[in-house]
């Protein structure tokens, strides 16, 4: 398993790569790898033999006071599970050569950036967003695969890829829960014990209300109040939003007519989480 950590380095690897060999897939990763990454991986594999993780921390994406310091990073055990999935290419670069003295180009996905978690996180996907443009220039994948517990992220990268005609497939696999139906995330091993246990309650509140849409349920409204009531059953957990939108622009839905998504966000403890399941009537 090739490890690169120099871009320049990197490129010279991917000049290599013939264009008639195996198609290149990409995971886009923040490291401390979970099941949920893993999984990524091992769709990419079975897509192709060539293909490539990237393991950075994003500075760009955390605001000021937000975990970017704290934030977990155990190279040698990700790449240790990397190379046991058949992994053949880790770029692992460091914040200088992604963002060196003096880089001042950011990348805007307009109106996407500013709902759901954009609200209180109003610089994270220009961060995002930029990230991922650099990835994509410099790996040139035919496919990228994200997952969808971070479904904003997904609508936001699919948009633009459609708008700057890059020819790559933004695949979007399934969340990875634990037994109990909390979404897997990095950020789960910040929580103590008794907010371990109060944590699922994000997905308890997503299957309420997929339950009252299967029963006939079709107010948005409705359903939000719903979901509130089940999350505040638990008193670690401060909502930071829920909302119902539309899958392609995250403009509000007032009433179910199509496939719409569920999506919420909230504090337990001092932990942000997020959560998200679609609703079809």
């Amino acid at each position: 398993m090739d490890v690169v950590r120099s871009l320049e380095a990197f490129g010279r690897l991917r000049k290599s790569w013939p264009d008639g060999g195996p198609e290149v897939c990409l995971v886009p990763t923040m490291g401390a790898l979970h099941a949920g990454h893993l999984s990524l991986v091992e769709a990419a594999r079975k897509r192709s033999d060539r293909v490539v993780v990237s393991i950075f921390v994003n500075p760009t994406q955390f605001a000021p006071g937000e975990d970017f310091e704290r934030y977990p990073r155990p190279l040698e055990q990700d790449l240790k599970a990397l190379e046991r999935l058949g992994v053949g290419t880790v770029l692992a670069p460091e914040a200088r050569e992604m963002f060196p003295a003096g880089h001042r180009t950011r990348v805007l996905v307009e109106e996407l950036d500013r709902k759901l978690c954009g609200l209180s996180r109003p610089t994270h996907f220009q961060g995002v967003a930029t990230v991922v443009l650099k990835l994509f220039h410099l790996v040139q994948p035919r496919a990228a695969f994200f997952g969808q517990k971070d479904a904003q992220q997904t609508i936001l990268i699919r948009r633009l890829v459609r708008d700057l005609d890059l020819d790559i497939e933004v695949v979007v696999c399934p969340t990875v829960r634990e037994q109990d139906g909390l979404a897997v995330s990095s950020r789960n091993r910040y929580l103590s014990l008794e907010e371990r246990k109060a944590a699922p309650v994000l997905f308890r509140a997503l299957e309420r209300a997929g339950r009252e849409v299967a029963l006939g349920e079709r107010s948005g409204p409705a359903l939000l109040a719903g979901v509130h009531r089940c999350l505040a059953a638990e008193s670690r957990v401060q909502v930071d939003y829920a909302a119902i939108v539309d899958p392609v622009d995250l403009e509000p839905v007032d009433r179910l007519q199509g496939k719409s998504l569920l999506a919420l966000a909230a504090f337990v403890g001092t932990t942000r989480l997020i959560d998200n399941t679609w609703l079809t009537p």
